[in-house]
């Protein structure tokens, strides 16, 4: 075989082992966007299991709030049935502004706001919401890499051939100034 020949060959070598180096770290990216997503989702389900212990303190002292009550339930239904990114940051962002509304409550309720469960079960719930927010942002931030890695020069021209498609982000979106706005009580 010529000089050639091997030049041919090593050209091609070296180009399959590019592509294969391109293709597996898109690969690795998807992986952390997956996973990143299942970290959000175990938060979530944290929030959701706390959510019917919290409604029942506060029933046996707020019993003609049922309006607010019953929102916070049929949000966290909402909340356990979303799918998606997209989906699951509009169900959730309407179950913090009801869960705000359960908290302005409280405030009403002296007795309430001295429970020792009610006062533990605020406390849990405010650091699955704290582990929550990490949650999203190092999702978004894996959503951020790959959806980059897949746009850039060379893997933009066949990552779309492999499957390889854009990823949406966590995003409270317009929700974000009315999860900022302070609850309003009403009597």
């Amino acid at each position: 075989m010529s000089t050639a020949g091997w030049v041919v060959i090593g050209a091609i070598v070296l180009i399959a082992l590019w592509a294969i180096m391109i293709y597996n770290g898109l690969v690795g990216m998807r992986q952390r966007v997956s996973q990143a997503f299942a970290d959000i989702d175990v938060q979530l389900k944290l929030r959701h299991d706390l959510i019917p212990n919290l409604i029942e303190t506060v029933k046996g002292y707020a019993t003609h709030e049922r309006g607010t009550l019953e929102a916070v339930v049929q949000a966290r239904n909402a909340a356990i049935a979303a799918q998606g990114p997209a989906q699951q940051a509009a169900a959730e962002n309407m179950l913090s502004g009801a869960l705000r509304q359960l908290f302005a409550l409280s405030e009403s309720y002296p007795d309430l706001k001295a429970n020792t469960n009610f006062q533990q079960l605020q406390t849990e719930l405010s650091d699955i919401e704290n582990k929550i927010a990490a949650s999203r942002r190092f999702f978004n931030s894996a959503v951020q890499e790959y959806n980059t890695g897949i746009e850039q020069f060379p893997a933009a021209l066949f990552a779309a051939s492999f499957g390889f498609s854009r990823r949406e982000f966590f995003d409270l979106g317009e929700a974000r100034t009315q999860l900022e706005q302070p609850p309003q009580v009403k009597f």
